[in-house]
């Protein structure tokens, strides 16, 4: 049988199709437009994504065996707050993870409602990014669309609502809404009471395994498919990436360099960090895990090699640089803001430590520095609470420069293995859907059976060494700076 993958990103959807063994037959991509209609906000259209998965679902199976398609699943961008009305029409374009005009609703849930009654009742405090805050902010500032208000979702899950019609979502991608009792796996009452809105107006959770429904006729008919495929629940971004590298069960650790950055690591656990740096989140395989998210990560490459030099050949650009440990150049990936785990929409990008002698290597590696010294500040955190990872996963468009691995590897001082397929959120989502059709017990042992290290970054003592007085500069800046923001 075949599997299918979703893993809705925030510039395109990408969809993998794989067969019960795990090899992956075909990936296909589809882009989408972003909006910013205001320095900060971040949006797209829904009606975009489920077009374009719908086109990506004809192209993906094109060629194969249709009938052998038993379910699909997926990996999506979180946070975003996607309203329907009574017509199930959306009601206004989504409002996503990096957007950042909440500020002060994010300032009344932390400092009116307070952080300790939000880490009671979410075990997680407010964010900008996060869904409860956006719905306060459209209560206040659009009435009357709030008014119309009938089911409140996510990304990923619109698409199964437009596909299967069941109104869901599943306990990992609920976490990032500060509306989930993430202990108890349910919806906060409080929090609901807080916002403004009914039980009615949220989906029925999942684990993100279970089969949420099957494939609507018109859709099936469309598409060619069985109406018997499985519409698996799925899971939140990051929680389908850890999936698809294998970062489950107890201690595994996984870093993805996508648009943003985040360093995972899963727990048969639950626990909080004192200060709620850390988000604390259900995972995809039943039970827990901790995630420190940096806004920008990728996508500070991506603006520095494709707006600031003008150039699209990102390994070009990396060649020359062969001083590591050794650059005197400071780079703030804040560009977007930052989350883990200074908590700050207002924070920005900067360069430090420039002279006349600078050059646009030195510059280029400020950036890859900067962003894995910004993993290393949510590592931290980790380590405070007796968590101490040996080695991680990689994965996201980042991980594929061997460059930007060497430097994580030895500023975080953690040994860095690379996959065989790195696929991320899109490979978790056809393994969901492969455990949600019974063809695998349990995700951990889908993980076991399908995710293959292929090679190992190993940190270099001297570099390390180098590195950790580097990242002591590093965590300086950002205290000094932050009043300027």
């Amino acid at each position: 049988m075949l599997y299918i993958g979703v893993d809705l990103g925030t510039s395109a959807v990408k969809l993998l199709m794989m067969d019960a063994s795990g090899d992956i037959k075909k990936v296909v991509s589809r882009e989408y437009p972003l909006f910013f209609p205001q320095p900060g906000w971040s949006e797209q259209r829904p009606e975009d994504w489920f077009t374009q998965a719908m086109d990506g679902l004809k192209e993906l199976t094109a060629e194969c065996d249709r009938s052998q398609v038993a379910g699909i699943s997926f990996g999506g961008q979180m946070h975003g707050l996607v309203v329907l009305d009574a017509d199930d029409a959306v009601i206004r374009p989504a409002i996503l993870w990096n957007d950042g005009r909440t500020g002060e609703e994010t300032d009344y849930l932390n400092t009116v409602i307070g952080k300790d009654k939000l880490s009671a009742y979410t075990a997680n405090i407010a964010f900008a990014g996060f869904t409860a805050p956006k719905i306060l902010w459209m209560r206040k500032h659009e009435p009357e669309n709030f008014a119309k208000i009938v089911k409140i979702m996510l990304p990923k899950d619109y698409l199964a609502y437009r596909l299967s019609g069941t109104f869901c979502t599943d306990v990992s991608d609920a976490s990032g809404m500060l509306l989930m009792d993430v202990k108890h796996r349910c919806w906060s009452k409080e929090m609901l009471e807080i916002c403004g809105i009914t039980g009615e107006m949220l989906p029925e959770l999942y684990e993100s395994y279970e089969v949420v429904g099957t494939l609507k006729k018109e859709i099936a008919e469309e598409l060619g498919f069985s109406e018997n495929v499985k519409i698996i629940a799925g899971a939140g971004d990051n929680a389908a990436a850890a999936v698809g590298t294998g970062t489950v069960g107890e201690g595994k650790c996984n870093i993805s360099l996508g648009t943003s950055g985040t360093i995972f690591i899963s727990s048969e656990h639950f626990g909080v960090d004192e200060y709620n740096a850390l988000h604390s989140f259900a995972h995809a395989d039943g039970h827990y895990h901790l995630m420190g998210c940096m806004l920008s990560a990728a996508s500070c490459n991506k603006w520095w090699n494709e707006e600031i030099l003008k150039t699209k050949d990102y390994s070009a650009e990396q060649t020359g640089i062969t001083k590591l440990g050794e650059n005197h150049v400071y780079f703030l990936p804040y560009l977007m803001g930052e989350r883990s785990p200074h908590n700050n929409p207002d924070a920005r990008a900067m360069f430090i430590g420039m002279s006349m002698d600078t050059t646009r290597e030195e510059m280029t590696q400020a950036v890859l520095e900067g962003v894995a010294f910004g993993l290393r500040d949510s590592l931290e955190v980790a380590r405070s609470l007796g968590i101490s990872p040996e080695r991680t996963k990689i994965c996201g468009g980042g991980a594929k420069s061997p460059l930007w691995r060497q430097i994580i590897a030895n500023v975080m001082n953690l040994k860095v293995d690379v996959l065989e397929n790195e696929e991320g959120p899109a490979l978790g989502g056809a393994m969901l859907a492969a455990v949600g059709c019974g063809e695998y017990p349990d995700v951990e042992t889908a993980a076991a059976k399908i995710v293959k290290v292929v090679d190992t970054v190993t940190p270099e003592p001297e570099l390390t060494r180098k590195y950790e007085e580097r990242y002591q500069y590093f965590r300086r800046i950002y205290p000094i700076v932050k009043e300027l923001f």
